[in-house]
C-alpha cells in the first residue's frame, strides 16, 4: 500500500524531478485548513494509484526554496510533475474525482 510521504528541499530533486513515474506534489502548510481537508483524499489516491503515481507533500513553511522555485503563492497547490517538469496544477482543496482526473490526464 503506497502512502504519501514528505519531501524536503534536500530530497525534492531525487523524489520528484528524477522520478520515473509521475508525481503529484501537495504544496501545503500546517496553518492551512483546506490543506488538512485534502490530506486524507491524497492518502486514498496514493493507495489506489499505487505504483502508477507517487504522491508527496511539501510543507512550504519548512521548505521555502521549493515554494519559491515553483511560484507557490497559495496552498494547497497540487502539481503533477512528469519527466521532471510540472505539467498540470490546481490550487485549493478539490474533490477526489477532480484529483483523479488531474492525475490521469498525464498518465
Amino acid at each position: 500500500m503506497a502512502a504519501t510521504r514528505a519531501v524536503t528541499d534536500a530530497t525534492f530533486v531525487d523524489e520528484v524531478l528524477r522520478s520515473e513515474t509521475p508525481v503529484l506534489v501537495d504544496f501545503w502548510a500546517e496553518s492551512c485548513g483546506p490543506c488538512r481537508r485534502v490530506a486524507p483524499v491524497l492518502d486514498e489516491l496514493a493507495s489506489e494509484l499505487g505504483d502508477r503515481v507517487k504522491v508527496v507533500k511539501v510543507d512550504i513553511d519548512a521548505n521555502p526554496d521549493i515554494a519559491r522555485d515553483y511560484a507557490v503563492l497559495s496552498v494547497p497547490t497540487l502539481t503533477v510533475f512528469k519527466g521532471g517538469l510540472p505539467v498540470r496544477s490546481v490550487t485549493g482543496a478539490r474533490a477526489k474525482g477532480d484529483l483523479v482526473h488531474l492525475v490521469e490526464s498525464v498518465l
